[in-house]
């Protein structure tokens, strides 16, 4: 066989439409001596990305006891009327009534998407869901046995919550078990839709990422939304083009689509958050106030409070008797798999009859631990947070009564257990609660900033709801997600910077459909500087444990859509600008042409990263003073805009010019930012502030970060 039939074979994806490449089985040897050539400008390693896993329109104010209000953004974007959302996960549930079709026109002409499906169960399309594609050649030659099927019917459940999350039409009566019972609302539910099945499993291939980009764009999308990406930020800026989500969503911007993307789940530590690319929206999760909470009694009739979305009760007036895992495991089992309730590990004679306490981590999911309390015979579970968990607690669907307990209410447990022979527990049947104080706060799963890869930039960009969320799902499995749970309902209540992420998908289709004329860019400004940065008490929006929020949490706040509408001003960019950034970072000019197809040649002298114009501004590295540049557009009528500012805390700031003066829609006006640092104040770390631009009825804020190490 000659070396060009070797090469045929190899390929299992040619990238033609948008992106110019393709995905190909290769030897090592191979791909560095491909890398080499000069008309390539990257070879990327297919590595695996990972999912990102009601009532929070009505807590955004597009609504209020289900009555639309009169500058609700599902006015003025004509609930999204004929936009196209696409979405890159795990598929879609077709039957779901949140895709019904019911009274909607012919779908716009300019789609050129379908739904191919030819399995016997595959994906059909209708007037609401127009495009149904899957892609899983990566994931076949790196993982096959995750493959399910050629279709694009969801088999976890994922994809079809995310979809309905940004497009969802309404549905009444929607609930968990009777928990969150409404109408369940996407966030354009005149919008369009089309499923892009990218990933299996749980996992996403990458050369199947990029498929599902180059279709998703040619197919005619204007916003798609992406709830995965890597489970740790890229550690070397030089590979920054090697990552699937950051290529596709660059070729995505130059062709007019909104990318959003989730922020990903390892908060809250620091230097988490992925998807970090300037041209895409980077969402952070936060709460709703909306709770489930039910209650443990202990046997001293000590009560403390949990949260759990369990379908079934124990006996009211019972006491059962309470046994800490790490005590009831089998003798061939580690104390710490015992402690985490691992498949496996629970003696049942030690824990048949029993509330069993878990404790919260290791590698097994939270429903998963009550699945292995059941199997072992017992017949409650507490789970338990330890020091690192504080008082992060979530609703899971678990599969016997059962509650998730803070480390302050479990160190009272433990205290309660080992001062009685005999400790007996109930756990009482969980309620919907809403109207909870300090909401929205940041969840402690969202991903936090800065971003190692690109401190230049402030990620996250927003936060949006992504705490126990209600949206349609697939009747393949149950809401547990784990194969032993027999139950099926047709919406699930799951948590995730996924779900935060398609709340900002669904508004971003509000406003392509209210503001045809704006960029990518401009919609997210428009949604950046609208951003609240208060809870519901008036108070400035927590972390997870109580402290204020800072940018790297919330980027910008939590969105408030309506605002967003009519901003006043906005920081708008175009490809040009993002490939300028691309020069600035080292890439070589040849590479940066070739991925603008040719367009754009890098200047002598780019601009400074610092000098993007985005609505945030980001100094990461201040020695002495620096000035940065950005320019705002007016989206409204001509106002003269003044500048106010809270400079971060042991930085001197001054904008210049302090006013803007702009006399017609569409003028734009440049301005500097300079900021010093106080010598008093060095090796303080990144010190946060804020910059505002008002005519007197807009009010345009941009984070302001600063880190002075000289």
């Amino acid at each position: 066989m000659n070396s060009k039939e070797m090469a045929q074979k190899s390929i299992f994806y040619s990238y033609t439409k948008n992106i110019n490449g393709f995905a190909a089985h290769l030897e090592e040897e191979v791909a560095n001596q491909i890398a080499k050539h000069p008309e390539v400008v990257t070879v990327l390693e297919s590595k695996m990305l990972k999912l990102h896993t009601t009532r929070s329109w009505d807590f955004m104010d597009l609504e209020r006891d289900g009555q639309i209000l009169p500058d609700s953004i599902w006015k003025h974007g004509k609930f999204g009327q004929d936009v196209i959302i696409a979405n890159l996960d795990s598929g879609v549930w077709p039957e779901s009534m949140s895709f019904t079709d019911e009274g909607m026109s012919e779908v716009p002409k300019r789609w050129k998407g379908s739904c191919p499906d030819s399995a016997k169960y595959g994906v059909p399309c209708n007037k609401k869901l127009i495009g149904a594609k899957f892609f899983n050649q990566d994931m076949l030659l790196t993982n096959p046995g995750a493959v399910d099927g050629n279709w694009t019917r969801d088999t976890e459940g994922h994809g079809t919550h995310t979809l309905s999350t940004a497009g969802g039409r309404f549905v009444p009566r929607a609930n968990l078990f009777g928990y969150a019972n409404g109408t369940a609302k996407g966030g354009a539910p005149g919008a369009r839709v089309a499923a892009y099945k990218v990933c299996w499993a749980g996992e996403c291939a990458a050369a199947d990422v990029l498929a599902g980009f180059e279709a998703a764009i040619h197919d005619g999308s204007d916003v798609i939304s992406v709830s995965f990406g890597q489970d740790a930020p890229l550690a070397d800026a030089s590979t920054f083009l090697q990552e699937p989500v950051t290529l596709g969503s660059l070729h995505a911007a130059a062709h007019g689509a909104a990318v959003v993307c989730s922020a990903g789940n390892a908060g809250p530590y620091d230097d988490t958050v992925v998807n970090a690319a300037p041209w895409v929206t980077t969402v952070a999760a936060s709460t709703v106030d909306r709770d489930f909470p039910n209650d443990v009694t202990l046997g001293n009739s000590a009560r403390m409070k949990g949260m759990s979305l369990d379908s079934s009760t124990l006996r009211a007036n019972t006491l059962y008797p309470v046994v800490e895992a790490r005590r009831a495991g089998r003798a061939n089992a580690s104390a710490y798999d015992a402690a985490t309730c691992a498949a496996g590990t629970l003696d049942p004679a030690k824990v048949k009859g029993k509330i069993v306490v878990c404790v919260r981590g290791g590698q097994v999911s939270r429903v998963a631990k009550g699945v292995e309390v059941r199997s072992a015979g017992g017949v409650g579970m507490i789970l338990a947070n330890d020091r690192m968990d504080g008082d992060d607690i979530v609703a899971d669907p678990h599969v016997l009564p059962a509650t998730m307990i803070t480390y302050t209410e479990a160190v009272s447990l433990y205290s309660y257990m080992s001062s009685t022979p005999n400790p007996v527990a109930n756990i009482s049947p969980s309620k919907t609660e809403v109207g909870v104080k300090n909401s929205p706060s940041v969840a402690a799963f969202s991903s936090r900033g800065p971003s190692g890869t690109l401190p230049y930039v402030l990620k996250p960009d927003i936060a949006a709801p992504g705490v126990d969320i209600l949206a349609a799902f697939t009747e393949y499995v149950g809401p547990a997600e784990v194969t032993s749970d027999a139950r099926r309902s047709d919406y699930a209540i799951l948590s995730g910077t996924s779900m935060a992420c398609p709340h900002v998908s669904g508004v971003m289709a509000l406003l392509r459909a209210a503001r045809p004329e704006w960029s990518p860019a401009a919609m997210r400004s428009a949604v950046m500087t609208t951003a609240r940065t208060q809870d519901n008490t008036g108070a400035p929006m927590r972390d997870h444990d109580g402290t204020e929020a800072t940018a790297f949490a919330h980027g910008a706040g939590n969105v408030h859509p309506n605002r967003a509408v009519d901003p006043g001003l906005v920081y708008d960019a175009g490809p040009d600008d993002y490939y300028t950034f691309l020069c600035a970072m080292g890439f070589a000019t040849g590479d940066v042409t070739r991925l603008s197809a040719g367009k754009f040649t890098c200047p002598a002298r780019p601009a400074a990263m610092e000098d993007l114009n985005y609505p945030s501004i980001v100094v990461p590295a201040l020695r002495g003073t620096q000035t940065v540049t950005r320019r705002l557009k007016n989206v409204g009528r001509p106002a003269q805009y003044r500048a106010s500012w809270r400079p971060p805390f042991g930085i001197a700031m001054d904008v210049e010019p302090k006013l803007l003066d702009f006399a017609k829609p569409g003028e734009e006006k440049e301005f500097k930012v300079t900021v010093t640092s106080n010598k008093d104040k060095l090796g303080m770390g990144y010190a946060f502030g804020r910059l505002v631009w008002s005519d007197g009825t807009h009010y345009v804020r941009s984070p302001v970060v600063v880190n002075a190490l000289a």
